[in-house]
């Protein structure tokens, strides 16, 4: 593999230097370290490509050091694709320095075996809700250090009624509006099958007829972050086609922020594919997240006939920006709008909303220590709001905050949207 393939040396010629980036970086702001920003990363990366560098284990431990978060992209004049960039620099990096044997099995059962298959996600649901329920997991402090402090502040996985598949349709209350469809995904069905259930509920309650995909597992999004590019485009294939499969234009609404931005960018992961790239584009231009859709003048006007207070919401309330849905997406207006649509609940809002909570998908396992040294200044910041609800939009942050507030003992309870605009719903 030459230096030139290892990097995305066309896009690295794009970053101008000009130092807006830093300032937005979480790891720039935990090392103060050059090398640890974005501006930093692209002048190793340039470096690599033109042989002034080698890969060698300093450029590699920068690479897997970032948390992907995008926010140098929010704040770039220059229009970097910082997130392309890593994915690709990450997959060739697997190829040219390969991970050690325990690594590899671990990212093979992970990948490979459990997120893309519906048997393996509930086996492990399963296993983990054993042992929370046995107390376990409260041996794995003095045997996994950090990690296994963290592991006992993970949520609690609910039980089997909880963690029941999506109906593969639910009727739109009142007068139709159309059909969309929606992500049950991997992780979600497992740990936030309510928040799942919030969604269909809402739409339908804005006159959405809302139909799952029964045969889907995975969109790849877990993949592409972490360099396994070849599995992320053959996930991408399948969701395409499954999708396609229950209704080949209705909207695809997303409740996870990770997954949406990802979907979104499909037609940027199949280019090189000549058979898939313009159906891959045509797919991504029909993803929409939850709150994209909610906002639309039709389902706001829905909304405000159907809500009729935050019932059993403690106040004041939050919100939390996931990365991936503000710098990923460009969404950020719409979630405090539909807040502001509950009668009288009253929003605040938190200083640094838009900056990392720390979780980027499994950075929490493979980096817990700098995981929840980015979470620590948002701590403080939902301390300086005085809010008991914090709101956010992906499962990653969900369980980052709620790992967050277990371990400092916060009485603030972590919800998404959804599970808001549901619990608001009037009575039926």
């Amino acid at each position: 593999m030459s230096r030139e393939t290892l990097v995305d040396h066309a896009r690295a010629l794009d970053c101008i230097h000009c130092g807006l980036c830093l300032t937005t970086c979480p790891t720039y702001q935990l090392t103060g370290s050059e090398t640890s920003s974005p501006r930093g990363r692209i002048h190793l990366m340039r470096a690599v490509a033109e042989g002034r560098a080698e890969p060698d284990a300093t450029f590699e431990d920068e690479m897997n050091f970032c948390l992907v978060c995008r926010h140098c992209e929010s704040v770039c004049p220059a229009g970097v694709e910082f997130g392309a960039m890593m994915e690709f620099s990450r997959g060739a990096l697997l190829e040219r320095r390969p991970p050690g044997p325990l690594a590899r099995i671990a990212r093979w059962v992970g990948f490979r075996g459990i997120l893309v298959r519906r048997a393996g996600l509930r086996l492990a649901a399963m296993g983990l809700r054993a042992v929370q329920l046995l107390r376990l997991d409260a041996l794995t402090s003095p045997l996994l250090g950090l990690r296994g402090q963290i592991f006992r502040n993970l949520p609690r996985v609910p039980d089997a009624h909880e963690r029941r598949p999506l109906p593969p349709v639910t009727p739109a209350k009142g007068a139709e509006r159309g059909t969309v469809l929606v992500l049950d995904g991997c992780v979600m069905p497992e740990l936030f099958g309510r928040v799942n259930r919030a969604m269909t509920d809402v739409l339908a309650a804005t006159g959405r007829e809302v139909r799952s995909v029964p045969k889907h597992v995975c969109c790849g999004a877990l993949h592409a972050h972490n360099g396994e590019l070849d599995q992320a485009e053959d996930l991408a294939r399948k969701t395409i086609a499954q999708f396609d499969e229950v209704h080949g234009s209705a909207p695809v609404v997303i409740d996870s922020a990770g997954c949406g931005a990802h979907m979104k960018e499909y037609g940027r992961l199949l280019a090189n594919d000549p058979e898939w790239r313009d159906r891959a584009s045509s797919f991504a231009a029909r993803v929409v997240d939850l709150t994209e859709e909610l906002a639309a003048p039709e389902a706001t006007a829905r909304l405000q006939e159907e809500l009729c207070d935050g019932h059993g919401i403690k106040g004041p309330v939050t919100w939390d920006d996931p990365c991936h849905l503000c710098h990923g997406q460009g969404v950020r207006e719409q979630p405090r709008q539909l807040l502001d649509l509950v009668p009288g609940l009253e929003r605040v809002e938190m200083s640094g909303a838009d900056s990392c909570c720390g979780s980027a998908g499994i950075y929490t396992v493979l980096r817990p220590q700098d995981s929840l040294d980015v979470l620590d200044p948002k701590l403080e910041s939902l301390d300086q709001t005085g809010a008991k609800t914090l709101v956010t939009a992906n499962p990653g942050c969900h369980q980052q905050w709620q790992i967050g507030v277990g371990k400092t003992g916060k009485e603030v309870e972590v919800l998404h949207l959804a599970e808001v605009l549901e619990r608001a719903l009037r009575p039926r």
